[in-house]
């Protein structure tokens, strides 16, 4: 990320693709969920929530369109499926302890047809109380299933997520929808810009370096934190369809997107060069410690989504080309898949960062 020409790259016309097709679960990602144990037998499929009688159009509390529509189905219906959906709700929460769901109920149950993965959200509703949680339930898609993962094994975020054959389910994640952020909190007094500018540097890096790509300012949340005198920020990715698919590498670089303009601007703004590249290090530094707590997990599932296939010959001769452009690096050229190029891109990024842990490690030893 650079100050100097970062307001002009961001307005580049990167889109991704417009309709991404579903990649299947093979065999062995399969076997890999069932021993981490995240693929269990749930009570409703993805396919079990179509059956709905009718819907009517979700509106904000401003009755703007929100994309999504509440649906209602046949009472007999719906009994098997509100039962079903409660006991998913605990198999997410409390590992299948169904003690506490005789308070809760499904309050609503919401389908959207917009984008890729025409989710169903489910609000769960505590009986006693009113308080409320959400989680979404879509068709269980490979690369949505590798973003999770590595998002879960790299970020500073532990994302709970099942699967079961081809249903996906997934937990709500709590923030600021982050173009809601930017019209409505970003210029506001009590924002402290330095610190979200520094955050965004950051979320940029590991988009980066894990290739997942799309982060528009609708795919990610903010999730602001009182701290002693002011408010510390994170930024987390909620969509994980478009992980390591596109063929151009600046779709993996939020700093490029039109719709997170402003938050370039802040950085350019706020922080010089020295800075950035602190703030990179900072987080490649903690994505290395990840790497090597995670490393055989981490290993396993990288050597099953270089076998897979997530992406078009086309988009996977596109990236290494650019990838090994821009790290004038020939091994890129060798990639046959795209779970190769992540495990390169990982190496060629964190290499230094590791090597450093590792002499660390040795001084302790020592």
């Amino acid at each position: 990320m650079s100050v100097t020409n970062d307001t002009n790259l961001a307005l580049e016309p990167n889109k991704p693709s417009r309709k991404k097709p579903m990649f299947p679960v093979t065999d062995e990602l399969r076997a890999y969920l069932k021993h981490h144990g995240r693929e269990v037998k749930l009570p409703v499929s993805y396919k079990d929530l179509l059956h709905f009688t009718y819907s009517v159009p979700l509106l904000d509390k401003y009755g703007k369109d929100t994309h999504w529509e509440s649906v209602l189905y046949d009472m007999r219906e719906f009994e098997f499926i509100r039962e079903g959906l409660v006991k998913m709700y605990a198999f997410l929460k409390t590992e299948g302890d169904l003690t506490f769901t005789k308070h809760l109920d499904v309050a609503r149950v919401d389908y959207c047809s917009f984008g890729n993965s025409n989710p169903f959200r489910i609000r769960i509703v505590n009986k006693f109380n009113d308080n409320y949680d959400h989680y979404y339930i879509k068709i269980a898609d490979a690369s949505r299933i590798y973003g999770l993962e590595l998002e879960h094994l790299l970020s500073p975020n532990r994302i709970t997520y099942l699967t079961h054959h081809n249903t996906l389910v997934e937990e709500h994640i709590p923030g600021i929808p982050g173009d809601v952020f930017i019209s409505k909190h970003l210029h506001e007094p009590s924002t402290n810009r330095i610190r979200l500018a520094k955050e965004f540097v950051k979320f940029n890096e590991r988009c980066f370096v894990r290739l997942l790509g799309d982060m528009r300012s609708y795919n990610f949340v903010v999730d602001i934190t009182p701290d002693i005198e002011d408010f510390q920020y994170r930024i987390r990715a909620i969509d994980f369809d478009q992980q390591s698919y596109e063929g151009r590498k600046n779709l993996y670089l939020p700093q490029f997107f039109k719709e997170n303009m402003e938050l370039v601007s802040i950085c350019t703004k706020h922080l010089n060069q020295d800075t950035i590249e602190q703030y990179q290090t900072e987080e490649r530094t903690m994505m290395a410690f990840r790497v090597a707590s995670t490393r055989f997990r981490l290993m396993e599932l990288l050597n099953i989504m270089a076998r897979d296939k997530i992406s078009s010959e086309e988009k996977l001769i596109q990236l290494r080309t650019e990838l090994g452009e821009y790290f004038k690096a020939p091994a890129f050229d060798k990639c046959n898949s795209m779970g190769k190029l992540v495990k390169r891109q990982l190496k060629q990024t964190l290499q230094k960062n590791l090597a450093l842990i590792q002499k660390n490690l040795g001084k302790f030893e020592d």
